[in-house]
This record gives C-alpha cells, structure tokens and sequence, in this order.
C-alpha cells in the first residue's frame, strides 16, 4: 500500500486514510518523537523554502529549512556557551506588568501589546532544555495568578515541565532572604527576594519593547523591578505598586534609574531577550493615555543586559546615549548610561558587536510615552 504522501488527490488519501497510518509520514514513533527534528532537521539537506518572509517594503526573503535548522543549533550552542549544562536550574524573568486587571488596548491583546509574549518564552524553554537545563523556573511579581493562567504560562509549565514562581510569595521556601547589591549602591544596599533568585544557576531576562513614561524605555534591565514583592517597598499601606522606587516630587528623576542599576547589580542577567514582534509605543501599559500598538517584528538577545538593551532602544529609533531631558528620557535620567558608568557593560553602539541583521534594517521609529 503507498503510503499517504504519495497521493495526490485529497479523495484518494481519504479513501485510505487510517490513524495508525500518520505515523508513515513521520521518522520516529509514539515512544520517539523528536518534533524539531519532524519538523525542520530532516527536511534541511532538500534546500527547499521553509518560510517566505514578505516585507512591507516590497522585499520577499526566504528562509529554508536548512537556514532554520542551523540557527537553532547556533542558539542552543550559545545557550550552552553562557553556562547552562546538564544538571543546571534556570530562571526567566518575564513581563506581566499590571496583571489583567490593569485593562487592554482595543482590539490588541496584552500579549501582543504590552506583556512579554508565551511563545516567547515558551520556544526559549525549549532551547535552555537542550542545553541540559535541569530545572527551570518562570518568575514574575504577579500581580494576581490569573496572570499566568490568562495569558498562557500555566500552559508552558504543563507543557514543559517548568515550574511558576510567584515572586510576591516566599514559596517554595520559608521566607524571602535580603541580597546584597554592592559596596558602592546608589539607594538600595540590598533587597528582599525570593530565594529561588539566589538558587539558581542561571538567570535570564526576557522583556517586552517598550516606551516607559518614567523610565523612557523598559527592556530587560527595568524588568528586574518585577523582582522584589511590592509590598515592602511602598509608602503607603494602600499602594499596589512600588511606590518607595519612585520616591515623592523631584525624586523620581534620579532615583528610579538607579534603583535599575541597583537591581541589576544584586542579580545580574546572563542572558537577555527583548519580545519586539508586536508590542506597544508611547509607554508601559494601558494605564497610559498615549499607549499604542506597534509591530517592529524583531527579536533582540544578547549576553550582557546594558548591549542588549541599547540595540533595543536603537532598534525603536531612540538613542541609547541620550539623557534627560532628551525623548525617551523626558522624566528621568538614563539609566543606560547609568550602568555603562557602573561598568555593567556598554550602551554606546560603536562599542557593541552586532550579529544578525542590521539595526538601520529593522529600525521602527517608537513615540515617547506622554509625548
């Protein structure tokens, strides 16, 4: 009997169709199925097109299953590279900013506008699993479960054997424990954390693209505010956010950047990932008027948060060098120079290496929140 590809009208592969007989269009079995290798590496050797990319400039490119499969192998190896390896427990920080509670743009769903998108994470799981992650942690100062629940992480973690952490909660353990930043902190000298930040081997940051009223821009650096419960750093009992970050009046313009700086000093990022397929300009969340929708289509990933998230600000047509008073900046200082400054890498461009397509081919020019 031919098997079912080699029909070729959909009437006679019906006519012959049988459950078990799928498994003839595939290499492994039940008991042995490697989906990436179904999908993408046995096709590699043919040269055929994967994917055809239409571009709204009137380009077309073509990626094949060849080009495809090398690039996974380039990335799993990279991971590999940082320091993850057998045995090893990672932790990704998301961003569920504002929890869904907090609203939506029309029409745009907070996954697709302001919050860092599951799929995201979800292929980044699967690449630090065949690093030889042992143990893998998603975490996030929610600001309800639901959160996960809503926006598609509880199903990851089914899916993929990861294990949420609420970082408002001291669970898994008894309680939080206090991290130090450094000798040479600019407000905080230490933090309260969920121990699992102490833990782990690993720590990964994946953000989304976006303006901050604020801060001008948040990408994996501002996400670490996200890492200490709320509820020890407010002024007051009824606030549901960290308001002793921002402090009172004036305040805020130098103090907020250096919190940034602070929180990335007391838990360093070794691997960050910004989420600019489809995000939002003109601020944070829907809580600012001047929110929109937006679609750069890029993915931006690097070893050294300050790099990494200067190529994302570059990438939205901001400079990453550019201070207060300047757009983005318009309320505060810099907190990019701020950690070059601090030497926790580079935020000028001619002093960070850029692999992959170049930043003037993906540059989306971004509005500045409240602007």
């Amino acid at each position: 009997m031919l098997p079912l590809t080699a029909y070729t009208s959909y009437a006679d592969a019906q006519r012959h169709f049988a459950p078990e007989r799928l498994w003839e269009l595939f290499d492994g079995n039940r008991e042995r199925l490697n989906i990436a290798h179904e999908c993408i590496d046995r096709h590699a050797a043919d040269g055929r097109v994967a994917v055809r990319i239409a571009h709204a400039d009137g380009r077309t490119e073509d990626l094949s299953f060849a080009a495809i499969a090398a690039g996974s192998a380039r990335f799993a190896h990279y991971l590999a590279a940082q320091g993850i390896g057998p045995g090893d427990r990672v932790a990704i920080k998301t961003n569920l900013t504002g929890g869904v509670k907090s609203g939506r743009l029309p029409g745009v769903e907070p996954v697709e506008s302001f919050v860092t998108h599951p799929e995201v994470v979800r292929a980044l799981v699967k690449q630090v699993k065949l690093a030889g992650a042992k143990e893998i942690f998603i975490v996030e100062a929610v600001y309800e479960w639901e959160s996960y629940r809503a926006w598609g992480y509880e199903a990851i973690a089914d899916d993929l054997g990861a294990t949420l952490i609420d970082l408002n909660d001291s669970r898994p353990y008894a309680d939080f424990v206090e991290a130090p930043v450094s000798a040479d902190s600019s407000i905080y000298p230490s933090f309260i954390f969920n121990k699992i930040l102490q833990e782990v081997d690993v720590f990964m940051s994946v953000s989304k693209m976006k303006n901050h009223y604020l801060a001008g821009v948040t990408h994996t650096m501002k996400n670490l505010y996200g890492l200490v419960p709320y509820r020890f750093y407010r002024l007051n009992e009824d606030d549901n956010y960290r308001s002793g970050f921002h402090g009172t009046g004036t305040q805020t313009q130098g103090r907020l950047p250096r919190i940034i700086v602070d929180l990335n000093r007391a838990r360093p990022i070794q691997f960050s990932l910004v989420d600019g397929i489809k995000t939002t300009q003109g601020g944070e969340g829907p809580w600012i008027a001047t929110l929109a929708p937006i679609e750069p289509g890029v993915l931006v990933a690097g070893k050294n948060c300050v790099a990494t998230d200067a190529v994302a600000t570059a990438v939205m047509g901001h400079d990453p060098a550019g201070d207060y008073p300047e757009a983005p900046y318009l309320r505060c200082d810099n907190h990019l120079n701020l950690a070059a400054a601090a030497g926790l890498g580079p935020n000028r461009l001619e002093a960070i290496e850029v692999l992959g397509v170049p930043i003037d081919r993906v540059k989306t020019q971004f509005k500045p929140a409240g602007s």
